[in-house]
């Protein structure tokens, strides 16, 4: 696997590929990679004929009293995790050679970046629009793949995709969990053992709404009320949100006729963790106990999200 830091060297090598008639895959992350992240090069590589995977830890996304700072990195170890997983570039740009000295530009999408996250992160969705629109003109790629369990960061790009007339197909890849349902992420290194625990009260509040869907509920209110109920539970946790939205545009629903996100935000400790599920009327039960880390592993099927 090649590593490659400078934005004139990656649109070189792209460009190359591109000429050769080879098809590019981006997986764009923050690094210290886990299970999900992997399989989100495997989807890349299903679809395309080279992968390019990046790891930069965006500063604009980053609020003023957020991790920026201590955030987990580990260079070496994601590096062998890439080769081993089949990408053929590590893309990874300092933030001088990302925001040079003068930088002032900004790329926003406006509607579906105003709620759930963006309530309590308002400049959050900024910093990620800009760094992946930046991630476009210099990887180049025709498919890029985005994790769901960043659903609203999912619809932000494929929003801004549509608007500015990008040409990229993206692809939303299912949650992976841990055998008890914690939905892999980054910043679970940063729980305590009593926090971890705790934390598993995220997949239990979704599948108990999903139970609720399965057996004829459509009502909004009652839905999330049964998630909220499950989280409240549990002493260590804080509700940032419960909300059930349309799933396209992120708009609250009242009541659950077509596809819906089901998402949670909630803080244990000094971090905040979030989850979803997409309900539809559809959803049905389904009895699973697993002995290792799958995708979308909750006691209900769930709807895909692409």
């Amino acid at each position: 696997m090649l590593t490659i830091t400078s934005v004139h060297e990656m649109q070189s090598w792209v460009d190359a590929q591109r000429a050769a008639g080879k098809r590019i895959g981006l997986v764009p992350t923050m690094g210290y990679l886990h299970a999900g992240h992997l399989s989100l090069v495997a989807q890349a590589g299903e679809r395309s004929d080279v992968v390019v995977a990046s790891i930069f830890v965006n500063p604009l996304q980053f609020g003023a009293n957020e991790d920026l700072s201590r955030y987990p990195r580990n260079i070496e170890g994601d590096t062998r995790l890439l080769d081993a997983a089949g990408a053929a570039v590590l893309f990874l740009p300092s933030v001088n050679e990302m925001y040079p000295e003068g930088y002032q530009t900004a790329v926003s999408v406006d509607l579906v970046t105003q709620g759930l996250c963006g309530a309590s992160r308002p400049t959050h969705f900024r910093g990620v629009t800009t760094v992946v629109a930046k991630l476009f003109n210099m990887t180049k790629p025709h498919v890029a793949v985005f994790g769901a369990k960043d659903f609203q960061q999912l619809v932000a790009i494929r929003r801004m995709v549509a608007d500015l007339n990008f040409g990229i197909e993206i692809v939303g890849a299912p949650i992976v969990r841990e055998a008890d349902g914690l939905a892999m992420s980054s910043r679970n290194a940063y729980l305590s053992p009593d926090e971890r625990r705790a934390a598993l009260c995220l997949s239990r509040a979704l599948a108990a709404s999903c139970h609720l869907v399965e057996q004829g509920e459509r009502d909004a209110l009652r839905i999330v009320g049964a998630a909220r109920r499950v989280i409240a539970e549990e002493p260590l946790a804080r509700i940032d949100y419960v909300s059930l939205v349309d799933a396209d545009n992120l708009q609250q629903v009242t009541e659950l006729q077509r596809p819906a996100l089901l998402a949670l935000a909630v803080g244990f400790g000094k971090t905040r963790l979030i989850d979803n599920c997409v309900l539809s009327q559809r959803s049905t039960v389904e009895s699973q106990q697993p002995s290792e880390p799958t995708e979308n592993t909750l006691d209900c099927k769930l709807s895909t999200v692409d």
